[in-house]
């Protein structure tokens, strides 16, 4: 099974509480995606509530002079893992650093263009 990390402002402010959120594949089980959690990131889980966001509905035309339509995106399985006090998900840490590495590249930059 594949459990993907999300990466938005909202997961970023559930990390706070220990809890992680995943996109998970339709039909999965909270033990199932408990299990996968632990083995993909070597962590303890404690417990696990799932939402189905709705797909967003969009427009679609089938040619220059043909009457547009409507369909909706797929539904998407969203989890919200929470872990045991004291363990961490290292993705979350990594970006976090790599917008570190990018800011004191950028600073070298201002540098040089301020000596000439």
């Amino acid at each position: 099974m594949i459990v993907r990390p999300i990466q938005t402002e909202k997961a970023y402010r559930e990390e706070a509480k220990r809890t992680y959120m995943f996109v998970a594949e339709d039909g999965a089980s909270k033990q199932e995606i408990a299990k996968t959690v632990e083995k993909q990131y070597g962590v303890t889980v404690t417990s696990v509530r799932i939402a189905i966001r709705k797909g967003k509905k969009t427009k679609f035309s089938k040619g220059k002079h043909a009457y547009p339509g409507t369909t909706t995106r797929a539904d998407k399985r969203i989890a919200y893992v929470t872990l045991k006090e004291g363990d961490k998900i290292k993705i979350f840490d990594e970006e976090q650093a790599t917008e570190e590495v990018k800011d004191k590249k950028t600073d070298k930059k201002s540098d040089k263009k301020g000596d000439k």
